[in-house]
């Protein structure tokens, strides 16, 4: 196990190392972006169209204040953030050995470093971080209730004091909280936790248990609260109300759904790396761990959670099965885990707890085999570093067409358009960064006043240039825009071709315009 276990920290560390060239890229220059026009006066969702929820963009304008915009801050968060959510994994797994602690610590380290660059700070990698505390929490608040003197009819709050059980729960509250605030589904967990804390006080006698399920439940809204209230500050209240109310749930949430099939065949080593990573759970489950129940029973919770949090998307994109890898993460060291066996039975060849030890490291090694080969083919992709040379060409084509305070309109996701304007330091004529959303349901009427919203904003502030992306999310090619005569009229009109690169046409203002 100590040679494995040292080949996977090697490995672990050659991916770091190797891993410093990577740049800001794909989704990340999206809320780099918004939480620069945040920073510039803008407000979230009345001047940002966007999907996700105000705590990321207080997240990232986080990172540029203290790192600055550029590739390495970036990269040193993400390595930063692992490294925390590393320790809480260590910590929930350390009363099974280091050993077995240090097995699934540093597998959830080469599950993510094999992920690559753009993977980095995605949302469901940064609740894991969150999620595992939540879970510590819980696990610790029941094990000091377990411990703590009980006298019939004692407060359970009381109880918790005096067991040294009510500070976990407090982080449990707050840290399932902060997740909210970045992503609802998150929430999945959050109702667990506290109905753990409720079992785990029920289980001691404690009355009324419903107390340690509140605390939870009751400081999980705080983050949320303090985040809330800053967006209605700044105005956002209403704007984030309409775009989720108008878009987000009864349109957006339908969008993109595919078969796990279809998603698997996606995933690079998917079928493979999800089989061993299941079975190193499942061995942790079967075996017998006396004395540490609680943290096992907790994580298995997360798992299902983490399944509810990747199927409740329905996208099934990648990096939304992070939540549950880090608790499966959290079951290995219990497979792991070598029992102490009288002097007799460790010399039976055939023990069954010997055997389940044995078919863990092995089932482990593969684990992290396979994980190595992901990492090395993610270390420099080929559409990566595509993608990262049509940034510079935007941003190197769009400069001599700018006039001072001029914006730009871009119609994109993620194939750079606004990762270009956050280089240059541009706002947009409108709040629009994607374009997705013209091209899905389009005889809704919510839709087409997206459209006409779009148009009018275009009309008005007649940006001095519109970049179009060749592909969009769920639709490749400029023949997207056959169906809405209005913007190729617009184009047509007000506008010329001044460039036609690589995956990218970027239409100058007409003098005459």
């Amino acid at each position: 196990m100590k040679l494995i276990l040292a080949a996977s920290a090697a490995l672990a560390a050659y991916l770091v190392w190797q891993s410093f060239g990577w740049p800001l890229i794909h989704d990340a220059p999206l809320m780099h972006y918004i939480a620069w026009v945040i920073a510039e006066g803008g407000v979230p969702y009345r001047d940002v169209f966007d999907m996700n929820l105000p705590g990321v963009y207080l997240l990232h304008a986080a990172i540029i204040a203290v790192g600055g915009r550029g590739d390495l801050a970036w990269r040193l968060f993400d390595l930063g953030w692992l490294a925390a959510t590393m320790a809480v994994l260590w910590a929930y797994a350390r009363p099974l050995g280091r050993g077995p602690a240090a097995a699934g610590t540093l597998l959830f380290g080469l599950y993510h470093l094999a992920g690559g660059a753009w993977r980095v700070g995605q949302r469901d990698f940064l609740l894991c971080l969150f999620l595992l505390a939540g879970a510590l929490g819980v696990a610790r608040s029941i094990e000091a209730t377990r411990a703590a003197p009980v006298r019939q009819g004692t407060p359970v709050v009381a109880v918790l004091e005096r067991g040294g059980a009510l500070p976990p729960l407090v982080w449990t509250g707050l840290a399932l909280g902060a997740g909210l605030a970045i992503k609802p589904h998150a929430g999945v967990f959050w109702i667990a936790a506290g109905a753990l804390a409720g079992w785990g006080a029920r289980r001691r006698g404690l009355r009324p248990a419903v107390a340690a399920m509140a605390i939870v439940l009751g400081l999980g809204l705080v983050p949320s609260a303090l985040v809330f209230t800053w967006l209605a500050s700044r105005g956002g209240a209403g704007p984030f109300v309409d775009v989720f109310t108008g878009y987000v749930v009864p349109l957006y949430s339908r969008v993109g759904r595919v078969s796990l099939a279809t998603a698997l065949g996606w995933y690079q080593y998917g079928a493979l790396l999800w089989t061993l990573l299941l079975a190193l759970a499942l061995l942790g489950l079967a075996r017998a761990t006396p004395g540490h129940g609680v943290r096992k029973v907790i994580a298995a919770v997360g798992a299902v959670c983490g399944a509810l949090h990747f199927f409740l998307q329905g996208k099934y994109w990648e990096y939304q099965l992070y939540p549950l890898a880090a608790f499966l993460c959290a079951l290995v060291p219990f497979a792991m885990r070598e029992m102490a066996l009288p002097r007799a039975a460790a010399l039976t060849r055939f023990r069954p707890a010997a055997l389940g030890h044995r078919a863990a490291l092995v089932t482990f090694a593969a684990t992290v085999a396979v994980l190595g080969a992901k990492g090395a083919d993610a270390l420099e992709p080929a559409w990566i570093a595509d993608k990262a040379r049509r940034v510079a060409a935007m941003t190197r084509d769009l400069g001599p067409l700018l006039p001072p305070g001029g914006t730009v309109q871009v119609m994109d996701v993620t194939e750079g358009g606004v990762h270009a304007l956050y280089n240059l330091g541009r706002r947009q004529p409108t709040r629009f960064i994607y374009d997705f959303h013209f091209f899905h349901d389009t005889a809704d009427p919510r839709i087409r006043r997206l459209r006409d919203e779009f148009v009018a904003g275009i009309s008005a502030g007649r940006p001095a240039a519109i970049v179009i992306l060749r592909d969009t999310w769920n639709h490749e090619g400029y023949e997207r825009l056959d169906d809405w005569p209005a913007i190729e009229d617009l184009l047509a009109r007000d506008y010329r071709l001044a460039v036609d690169g690589d995956g990218y046409r970027i239409y100058a203002k007409r003098a005459d315009s």
